[in-house]
Order: C-alpha cells, then structure tokens, then sequence
C-alpha cells in the first residue's frame, strides 16, 4: 500500500507494473459488518441501518475515486487496514508505542467483520461477485490521525 504509507491520506488510483491497483480511504471510525436482524412482523431478514449506511459510503468512495468493476471470470486481491485514533487517555510512552506498531488495537470490531463489510459492499461495484476475490488480508492498526479504512484493489493474475 505504498501511495498510503507515502501520502497518509491521498487516494485515488495507483499503476504498478502494468496492472492497476486501485487505492481508497474511508474516513471515519471503522466498523464491522453487523448480524443481520429478524423482523417479528413480516418474519424477514434485512441488514441494520448502520451497517448499510457504512457499505454505501464504502461503495460511494470506491466509485468516486474512479473505481471501476472487474469483470466476471477475473481474480481479485483485496487488502484492508483498519486504521485506530491512539487514545489520548495513554500514557506518552504507550502512544509512542502504538505509533511504532508495538500495541496493536485488539478491541471490536472483530477483524473478520470489518473484511466482511468491505467484500459485501464492494459487492457488485468493484468486482462482479464476490466469488472473484480469491486473496485477501486485513490488518488493524493505531495511527495518529482520525480512524479509516485503508483499502487496495487489485487483479490477481495466476
């Protein structure tokens, strides 16, 4: 994720030996994909307001950074870093540390449901199905700025 560790906050796409590599930001505090809810009164499922809420701005800066949809029978990578503000309540020391990636955020979301957000809203914006994204991998992380979600999109040739 070189444009991030370069420019913090830039976004856009990136070209890397010939294959493109699409890199985004996601302001704001990450989030995990939440349970789906039963409604007691139709008997049906739907996803909480919230979690849509977060797909859609996720799709919303994906397509307003000039991403576009990788076609059907195309491998996808996806890499995710879930970027934590550092506490201010920490001691100087422990944020020293958590800058240097030495204290790593082991609190909610659970890792597993901030992947399962961004696949589901990628979901027919940047990849035809999710069935394409053969690789992933996912990171949390403490960083001095705002909480984000840093997010690479790439082809995965065989």
């Amino acid at each position: 994720m070189a444009l991030f560790q370069k420019a913090g906050l830039a976004t856009g796409s990136v070209f890397q030996k010939g294959n493109e590599i699409m890199e985004f930001v996601v302001l704001g505090a990450p989030q995990g994909k939440a349970r789906p809810r039963f409604s007691r009164k139709s008997g049906t499922v739907y996803t909480p307001k919230k979690t849509a809420a977060y797909e859609k701005k996720i799709a919303t800066e994906y397509q307003r950074n000039g991403g576009t949809c990788f076609p059907a029978g195309t491998y996808v990578r996806v890499h995710v870093r879930a970027v934590f503000p550092i506490p201010q309540s920490w001691s100087k020391a422990k944020q020293q540390a958590a800058a240097n990636d030495l204290l790593r955020p082991d609190k909610k979301p659970d890792i597993d449901n901030i992947l399962k957000v961004v696949l589901d809203a990628l979901n027919g914006v940047a990849y035809d199905d999710d069935k394409q994204v053969v690789c992933i991998s996912c990171q949390k992380v403490y960083g001095y700025l705002m909480g984000m979600l840093q997010i690479s999109i790439s082809e995965d040739k065989v």
